[in-house]
């Protein structure tokens, strides 16, 4: 009966709540940096040339054959440029983690110096020294070269640079995003094209400024405001050309 009060009157202490994963928006930042930037150029450099061979009295026929030639040749570039300087990315984090590992491979002594070098970088974020060179010692037991790589060269799995996948969202959204100026060209009549094609890629500019600030958790406004001026300055410039 003793043994049972006891159990009766201990306290029930509450289970540890479990822990959700938290979703940070950082993840998303390779693939959103290239769609955005592809769509975007996608929309204003086509509907500006779109409106700049308009306004110079052009025929449907050659402005919808001037579109064409700039999705697809827009697409191609946007590929091109993504790949080229994000392998170039790629290439110096390997150039830096191939020197990182050499140097942790060179000798005894100077694997002393990159847990020295590790627990100076925690000392600076506000670790204690002791505990600095406790985490250091335990982070290079378990993967020295990742913990380099993280802590000293700021290379991580988030931001890693991926060429390809740079490559194809970018050329994929330009894509879509040309293809909206000349479906609005199909669907207008020739004395309309320049106004509904400007009012169109303006609206659509609006639309990917609020979806990229939305992924990505940015002020809304701000993002739409600053794509939306942008891509008016360089409608409004190329129609004077033309």
């Amino acid at each position: 009966i003793r043994k049972i009060m006891t159990y009766i009157q201990t306290p029930i202490m509450p289970m540890p709540r479990r822990r959700h994963p938290e979703l940070h928006r950082l993840q998303h930042i390779g693939w959103l940096r290239a769609a955005v930037l592809g769509a975007n150029d996608g929309i204003v450099s086509t509907a500006s040339l779109i409106v700049g061979i308009a306004a110079a009295h052009s025929g449907k026929p050659q402005v919808l054959v001037a579109g064409v030639a700039a999705l697809v040749a827009g697409a191609m570039a946007m590929a091109a440029g993504e790949y080229v300087s994000v392998s170039s990315q790629a290439d110096t984090e390997s150039a830096d983690l191939a020197k990182e590992q050499l140097e942790l491979e060179n000798s005894h002594d100077h694997e002393l110096d990159e847990l020295d070098e590790l627990a100076a970088i925690y000392v600076m974020r506000g670790v204690e020294h002791t505990v600095a060179v406790k985490v250091a010692h335990q982070l290079m037991a378990h993967d020295a070269l990742g913990a380099h790589a993280r802590d000293e060269l700021g290379i991580t799995a988030i931001v890693r640079a991926r060429p390809v996948q740079a490559a194809l969202t970018s050329a994929a959204s330009f894509a879509v995003g040309a293809a909206l100026p000349l479906l609005t060209v199909m669907g207008t009549p020739e004395r309309f094209m320049m106004a509904c094609v400007s009012a169109v890629s303006l609206l659509s500019l609006t639309a990917l400024g609020a979806l990229s600030a939305k992924v990505g958790g940015a002020p809304i406004a701000r993002a739409s405001m600053r794509v939306l001026g942008w891509g008016a300055l360089a409608m409004a410039v190329t129609a004077g050309v033309g």
